[in-house]
């Protein structure tokens, strides 16, 4: 379950609205509290049949040492009380089916902080650097998909005719460019950010995938290995955050802060029909993830903490960027509260625009009770943890960014200092 019963019990008027803010049926909420009502009252009558059958099973052993005549009768009734528990077992194990599976589809509701209202209302919370003009210097700054197929770096075409649509695939420097982006980013959260660096499965199973919320809110976005019942990974936080699913960990351990490279899939990449050229929009892309497992009193500090994290990486790519608080109507389904994160990129047509390349979000308890992820404290009570993801960057969007910034009047693109001792030089020609 998303959301533990007991609170849905006390404050459900607060998770209706929370779910209407998210753009959910608030019908939900109801379903689950009338399903967990059938499920009390179910227990109730159950009970209540076994105090009579073990009275009646007294009666019968009573009876047939003594030779009373209703001796027959006792065991009958004892037996019609067995057939009346073992209905009503079946149809407790379907009711508390039927309220997990309505559980799960409850969503988070969002952080008191957070802006009420429909994406118009996410809001700037900060910005660094000055963006930089389509034109400065003189001269028409070109999209990335431009750059990208002159200089070798993009093979578009060959990524659709080995896979399709929105598979895109790099060459010679852009798959050089690439890794270099990656180690650049793993490099920098292992030894300033503080993490662990994890190399996860591409693929996992449904327990992981449910556990953070993937399923069954966006199966229909998810690859399916239908054979083995697995799913392709839409993004490292699923396998890593996984990691620790049903175990309770010493507090002195937390928190724990994991980072991970992984391939990424989406089958819905290229629905909405905008930011589909080159590769804003695509099914498989590379990504470096944040997780962290914290404490309940300190997961909305670590949120601050891995979006500085992320921000950071664009810090020493020295690339402008935004990072805004989502609004309810904006954020996920399990978030408490999202930072999302874009960067400038000049070269777009229409003079730029602002791309997203992480999502920060805290999720409090959220995945924690679906993995029953716990800790225990220094009363020896095992509690839930707080568990956060964030991006620490997707990787296309960087890639167009990077290249349509720090492209040269001649064509070439200049490396950025921070990146050159990854890349193994000082410009792409």
């Amino acid at each position: 379950m998303s959301v533990g019963m007991q609170r849905l019990r006390e404050d459900a008027d607060a998770i209706r609205r929370g779910a209407t803010a998210k753009g959910y049926e608030a019908e939900t909420v109801d379903e689950a509290l009338a399903a967990d009502e059938q499920r009390r009252r179910l227990l109730g009558e159950i009970d209540t049949w076994r105090a009579e059958r073990k009275k009646v099973s007294e009666q019968v052993g009573a009876a047939m040492k003594s030779g009373a005549a209703n001796a027959d009768e006792l065991r009958a009734k004892s037996v019609e009380l067995g057939t009346s528990i073992d209905q009503g077992e079946e149809r407790l194990r379907s009711v508390e089916a039927s309220l997990e599976e309505l559980l799960l589809r409850v969503p988070n509701p969002a952080d008191p902080d957070v802006p009420v209202g429909s994406p118009d209302a996410t809001t700037t919370v900060r910005s660094w650097g000055e963006p930089l003009a389509h034109d400065a210097g003189g001269w028409e700054r070109r999209p990335h998909w431009e750059i990208g197929e002159r200089l070798g770096m993009l093979d578009l075409a060959a990524g659709a005719k080995v896979t399709g649509s929105g598979f895109p695939m790099y060459r010679g420097a852009g798959a050089r460019l690439e890794r270099a982006l990656i180690n650049l980013m793993l490099e920098l959260q292992t030894t300033q950010g503080g993490m662990t660096e994890i190399w996860p499965p591409a693929v996992v199973n449904q327990e992981s995938a449910r556990g953070t919320g993937q399923i069954p809110d966006k199966e229909e976005q998810m690859y399916v290995v239908t054979r083995d019942d697995l799913y392709l990974v839409p993004t490292a936080e699923v396998p890593v955050t996984n990691i620790h699913r049903d175990e309770i960990i010493d507090a002195a351990r937390l928190p724990i802060r994991y980072v991970a490279y992984s391939p990424s899939f989406r089958r819905e990449a290229g629905a909405a029909g905008k930011q589909t050229r080159g590769i804003l929009r695509v099914h498989q892309f590379d990504k470096v993830e944040m997780v962290s497992f914290v404490k309940p009193g300190d997961s909305a500090a670590e949120l601050e903490r891995m979006t500085e994290c992320a921000e950071e990486v664009l810090r020493q790519l020295d690339l402008a960027f935004r990072t805004m608080v989502l609004s309810t109507g904006d954020m996920g389904f399990g978030s408490r509260k999202t930072y999302d994160i874009e960067v400038w990129s000049p070269g777009s047509p229409g003079g730029g625009t602002f791309l997203e390349v992480s999502s920060c979000s805290n999720f409090e308890d959220f995945q924690a009770r679906r993995m029953q992820l716990r800790f225990k404290d220094r009363d020896g009570k095992n509690r839930l943890c707080h568990t956060l993801n964030g991006s620490g960057l997707a990787l296309p969007r960087l890639f167009a960014a990077l290249i349509e910034s720090y492209q040269q009047p001649d064509g070439s693109v200049r490396i950025p200092e921070k990146l050159q001792p990854y890349f193994g030089a000082s410009e792409i020609r």
